[in-house]
């Protein structure tokens, strides 16, 4: 260790790995930033759980960030236990910031007795996920662990009310150890355009009229992209312009093509996978379709906030947060029991609105907690009385 290195507060933040993920992804927009606001004396380390490089690796490289891989999977658990007790040692890091809810216990585990300054259990999520997929197991697991991040974290931080409520159990917050941290988007990306929306549209092989409804989100049944094929068939009964489009990866891709084509309307949706140009698909769009299932509540929804800074309306299932709402105009919201023709009327109904002007939006974005700067200083504020 250089002696410039050695005055550096050493953060270690412990994530899956530097790639798609929107946890990683907002660090690295954190990274970024704090470099370009000239804060040096931080120095990051990330250490990837799963083993394995990721897409932003370099760039976290480049902008003097230090990228760690596990050799073992956390499932081995002994060797992977061991080998990050014996990282954060050698290291020396002043302040650890674990990233994965309940399994964050894991990490504070293995820090035991170190001389950490700091110890930050980050909430992300409310669905409650453990690493085993035994029902029994998490039932005996569940409930030690989130203890032992309670008690052994000297921050509890939520990206939102919603999660932060939902992790320490309601009653259970403490005003000087809880705190919420806000994601911040890179709202510049939302300033350029790219196309024209007749491009965009012939990009995809719709003609140059069609009204496009996207839905942005990982491809899995807690996120429910099946019912959308479902509102655009209802849609399609009577309107000839609707298609769609999915961005985003996962299990149920291929079912809502394979659901596409059964209900008629496959030459009407696009499943586009995973994409780094969610701005462009918004400001190119006519209405975000949100069906998250209700239960648990969404953690936060950062496509939410996008959405917004794209002007773009917003038609969602009562799952998400207040916290996200920053117009609150660009919303309607349906229960999914009301099923796929009531969203198809409420779809239709935001489709035929005036639209709100998109440069207020992205202006009102930009001035809200989720801004870059602000964030920024949120989750800098976490490490400034160890500073």
């Amino acid at each position: 260790m250089n002696s410039s290195s050695a005055e550096k507060l050493r953060l270690f933040q412990i994530v899956e790995n530097l790639d798609t993920g929107a946890v990683e992804n907002w660090l690295f927009r954190m990274l970024a930033a704090s470099r370009a606001k000239g804060h040096e004396h931080f120095q990051w380390t990330f250490f990837c759980t799963l083993g394995k490089p990721g897409r932003l690796d370099d760039q976290v490289r480049a902008l003097g960030g230090e990228v760690l891989y596990s050799p073992f999977e956390i499932g081995n658990k002994r060797l992977f236990f061991a080998h990050l007790r014996t990282v954060m040692k050698n290291g020396r890091y002043d302040i650890l910031h674990c990233h994965h809810d309940f399994v964050s216990a894991i990490y504070l585990w293995a820090a035991s007795g170190l001389p950490i300054r700091k110890r930050i259990v980050h909430v992300h999520n409310t669905d409650e996920g453990l690493l085993t997929p035994n029902p029994f197991k998490q039932f005996l697991l569940k409930e030690p662990m989130r203890q032992s991040c309670l008690r052994l974290a000297d921050n509890v931080v939520g990206i939102s009310q919603e999660a932060l409520k939902n992790f320490t159990r309601n009653g259970g917050s403490q005003t000087n150890r809880d705190r919420v941290v806000y994601y911040g988007i890179d709202t510049s990306r939302f300033h350029e355009l790219t196309c024209s929306r007749e491009e965009f549209r012939a990009s995809l092989g719709f003609l140059p009229n069609a009204k496009v409804l996207l839905f942005a989100g990982r491809m899995v049944p807690i996120k429910n992209p099946l019912f959308v094929v479902e509102v655009v068939a209802e849609l399609a009964k009577a309107d000839e312009s609707i298609v769609a489009i999915f961005a985003g990866a996962g299990e149920l891709e291929s079912r809502v093509n394979h659901l596409a084509k059964e209900r008629g309307i496959g030459d009407r949706v696009r499943t586009l996978g995973w994409r780094d140009d969610t701005p462009t698909l918004m400001r190119m769009s006519d209405v975000l379709v949100f069906p998250r299932l209700e239960e648990p509540k969404e953690g936060l929804g950062l496509v939410l906030v996008e959405a917004q800074a794209a002007g773009l309306p917003i038609v969602a299932s009562p799952s998400i947060t207040a916290d996200v709402q920053v117009i609150p105009e660009l919303f309607d919201f349906v229960p999914l029991a009301a099923g796929a023709q009531v969203w198809a009327e409420a779809v239709s109904k935001s489709l035929s609105r005036p639209p709100i002007s998109r440069e207020n939006c992205l202006a009102r974005i930009e001035s809200s907690c989720f801004s870059t700067e602000q964030a920024l200083n949120s989750l800098l504020a976490l490490y400034s009385d160890v500073a």
